[in-house]
């Protein structure tokens, strides 16, 4: 394995741990073990845990088309559509973990309270990424939209609906807790539409 892949091995392993026991619970020998890599190897790459937590952050950022957009995007073409079609992949996560599942920066965020100035600019930049994402569904779709809608602010809300969803599933552990607060996203889209679309014909 060269160094890159075992860079690479170490920040999933991170991430996985991070995302079932939580950044505090996680230990560097609970990522030694699981990832079977050499501490030498670990710490070469990152001297410390929070080192580890900026790689991963990082990794989110980066990656946030590969990983999280084009899995969900896929065979999708309208922007609308798209933006119902990432928040269908949480739910699937929901599912398919009995609603354990929760947004890993979202997570992150509610679990460090104080983070290191880096770290919070990091955690910053994933939801900024992520927000923008949609917001660029919305300005595709600003022909259908009511003149002077924000996308920025739109898709600032839709991040907003997303966590709290996620967050009551994750608590409740029930899934319609999520269903019901994207079925009032949908009708608010729904409504913006349709207004835009009667403003055409007064």
């Amino acid at each position: 394995m060269n160094a890159a892949d075992t860079r690479h091995r170490i920040l999933m392993t991170a991430m996985e741990l991070f995302w079932e026991k939580g950044y505090g619970s996680t230990s560097i020998a609970d990522i030694l073990s699981r990832s079977q890599v050499h501490s030498g190897s670990l710490y070469h790459f990152f001297p410390g845990k929070q080192d580890v937590l900026v790689g991963v952050l990082e990794m989110y950022r980066d990656g946030i088309g590969e990983m999280l957009l084009a899995p969900n995007w896929e065979g999708v073409d309208d922007p609308i559509d798209k933006i119902f079609a990432l928040l269908a992949g949480y739910r699937t996560h929901l599912i398919v973990t009995d609603c354990t599942y929760g947004c890993p920066i979202g997570s992150l965020a509610l679990e460090i309270h104080e983070p290191d100035p880096v770290v919070r600019e990091l955690m910053a930049a994933n939801f900024t990424n992520w927000s923008t994402a949609i917001a660029g569904c919305f300005d595709a779709a600003a022909d259908r939209l009511p003149p002077g809608s924000d996308a920025k602010a739109l898709g600032e809300f839709v991040l907003t609906v997303m966590e709290g969803a996620v967050m009551q599933a994750r608590t409740y552990r029930d899934i319609g807790y999520f269903d019901r607060n994207i079925a009032v996203l949908r009708d608010y889209v729904t409504t913006l539409l349709a207004a835009a679309k009667r403003d055409s014909f007064a």
